[in-house]
């Protein structure tokens, strides 16, 4: 196998104690962009049917797409439980079909990244065993003595002691995480099952590269190690931590314990460039983004970071979770994201939402010639507009983002593109003569379908020059329910969730609430949001004035109904030790929301 050679020639550079593998940490200069192409419970729209029929027109505009996990977890799971390596019959879709869709996004030029989620798994029967699998008449199976030492703070060893098994002496070389077992990476049998089983990734299923989730759970050595083997052509790590913890990780890449390499062995999200763009949504004041601590900032790290905007962990969702959800102003967002360096990863969600602007920054990007490694510098920093100009390989482009973004003009510089708070703007020397015919292929290929005509309940009414939506609430939802709209004002007043809607009716045996604008605004709303006084919420949806938002309906402006399947629902988790939310962090007897213990979740109320 694979991965037996390769350590056969680890071996004969060990003397030298340098690796002169090529780096599989990120490719310089990319100028890429990839697509997280799922988002939290995204069963129905991407299954691997589904998005391989989207392949001709994703491949244009992305050059990778992170999928789930794709390994057999025993049930409906987006994959964050791993159980089986080489069963790949998940929730999106069968085996056959996977490879159907890898192979189709390679023929398009789309490579796939995997989720590789291998700081825990899944147990068979109790604590303590996995199961056993064959593959190329290989068979794998990972012990009770590959779990660490310390696994769930003692719990596990308690448990393993009184039931008649031994785990590792060796402690856990990263964070814990007490949803699952944590395995040693320090073992050599765990060694061996992962080499496996990504090289089973790459050179069998055709991935082409990994996306590594909980990055902090184990030595950063290890990633070194697995990577140098496998030799992924992308790799990036999940790191959830301060700039610094992530610079220290990217660092520890470059060793395996006993080889060092010339460079880095994975690239990491960039979580500082996040939180800056959302607290100068939040905080309205755009001059937050021009920050400089995070991984583009340093021109040592930019070419390893991989930079986004929301992701499946930070979304919001309707599943009584607390999550951190950037509410408005998305669009200036991604144009923001889509042109700076580092590699950005746009949100399944966003793409979704606003394909047509998202298509035209991206090409914009490439017109530009932007790349992980292009270095920028603000020209104009101010609460309501910052403009950046970023150098890339084929021309300058300077992106404008703030609810004052169309205001902002320089001499020499033309508009190239520009939406909601945002605009692009490039040297008036650059060559922008195929620019109007990709204008006319976006808006061809994204041409929406009518949507559907409905009635909306007699007692929806529309007085005269009156601004308006109304919303029947899912059954499940009681008590307050919210309303937040804006456009380049906010309509709602004070801050999220916004204002109270008034109950006006029933339809199909559900409350229909009205929420009226009371003021004086003459700009157009243009988006809104309702909740059950926060959580759960529906979507960032489109305002359309007198709308009639329904879960039932099949208009575009449907909502995302509350839903928690396959969670029990208890009062409380007080009292229990080594409680973790979905990220792993432990959290204490207050928390709300979904938490883990002992390896099955709980709505904490």
């Amino acid at each position: 196998m694979k991965y037996i050679s390769s350590l056969a020639v680890a071996a004969l550079l060990a003397a030298s104690n340098i690796s002169t593998v090529s780096a599989q940490g990120w490719p310089s200069n990319y100028g890429g962009v990839m697509l997280q192409g799922f988002y939290w419970d995204s069963y129905t729209d991407t299954q691997w049917t589904t998005l391989e029929k989207q392949s001709d027109e994703l491949s244009k505009y992305f050059s990778l797409i992170w999928i789930p996990q794709s390994g057999n977890c025993s049930g409906t799971s987006m994959g964050y439980n791993p159980k089986y390596y080489f069963d790949q019959n998940s929730s999106f879709g069968t085996e056959s079909e996977l490879r159907s869709m890898i192979k189709t996004f390679k023929a398009a030029g789309l490579g796939t990244i995997a989720d590789v989620v291998i700081n825990h798994r899944q147990n068979v029967s109790n604590w303590v065993d996995f199961p056993e699998e064959t593959y190329k008449s290989v068979t794998y199976h990972m012990h009770s003595t590959d779990i660490c030492a310390d696994d769930d703070d003692g719990a596990t060893k308690t448990w393993a002691d009184k039931n008649g098994y031994t785990l590792s002496t060796n402690k856990d070389s990263g964070e814990g995480w007490s949803g699952m077992r944590d395995l040693d990476h320090a073992s050599t049998n765990v060694q061996t099952c992962i080499k496996a089983y990504e090289d089973f990734l790459l050179n069998d299923l055709g991935y082409t590269g990994f996306r590594y989730d909980v990055g902090k759970g184990f030595a950063a050595k290890y990633f070194a190690l697995y990577n140098s083997v496998a030799k992924p052509q992308f790799s990036v790590g999940e790191v959830w931590d301060s700039n610094s913890t992530i610079k220290n990780w990217i660092d520890g890449t470059k060793t395996d314990g006993t080889n060092t390499f010339t460079e880095p062995q994975s690239a990491a999200f960039d979580f500082q460039f996040r939180y800056q763009v959302r607290d100068a949504i939040n905080n309205s004041d755009w001059t937050k983004v021009t920050g400089s601590n995070c991984l583009i900032c340093d021109k040592s790290y930019r070419r390893y970071a991989v930079t986004f905007i929301e992701n499946h962990d930070t979304e919001s969702r309707s599943n009584g979770e607390t999550q951190d959800p950037i509410l408005k102003d998305t669009l200036a967002a991604n144009a923001y994201l889509i042109a700076m360096p580092g590699t950005p990863c746009v949100f399944f969600k966003h793409w979704q939402a606003y394909k047509k602007e998202i298509k035209l920054m991206i090409e914009a990007r490439k017109l530009a010639g932007i790349n992980n490694e292009s270095t920028y510098s603000t020209f104009s920093s101010l609460k309501s507009r910052v403009a950046i100009q970023v150098t890339g390989t084929n021309s300058n482009l300077i992106v404008v983002v703030g609810p004052n973004a169309a205001d902002y003009t320089r001499d020499g510089w033309k508009v190239l593109t520009s939406g909601y708070h945002y605009q692009y703007l490039v040297p008036e020397a650059t060559d922008i003569s195929g620019w109007d015919a990709i204008v006319k292929q976006v808006e061809e290929e994204t041409v929406e379908p009518e949507p559907e005509v409905f009635t909306a309940p007699d007692c929806c009414v529309v007085n005269d020059g009156e601004v308006c939506a109304f919303f029947e609430a899912p059954s499940s939802w009681t008590g307050t329910i919210k309303c937040w709209c804006w456009g380049s004002v906010n309509y709602t007043g004070g801050s999220w969730p916004g204002k109270d809607c008034t109950l006006v009716g029933t339809n199909n045996g559900n409350k229909v609430y009205k929420w009226t604008y009371d003021g004086t605004a003459t700009v157009n709303a243009t988006g809104i949001i309702f909740s059950n006084n926060s959580s759960p919420q529906t979507k960032d949806l489109t305002f359309k004035n007198g709308g009639y938002y329904t879960t039932s309906s099949t208009e575009p402006l449907g909502i995302i109904s509350a839903s928690s399947s396959g969670i029990d629902e208890i009062s409380n988790v007080n009292g229990q030790s080594s409680t973790v939310n979905l990220q792993g962090i432990r959290v204490s007897d207050g928390y709300k929301g979904i938490v883990i213990r002992n390896g099955k979740k709980y709505v904490n109320k």
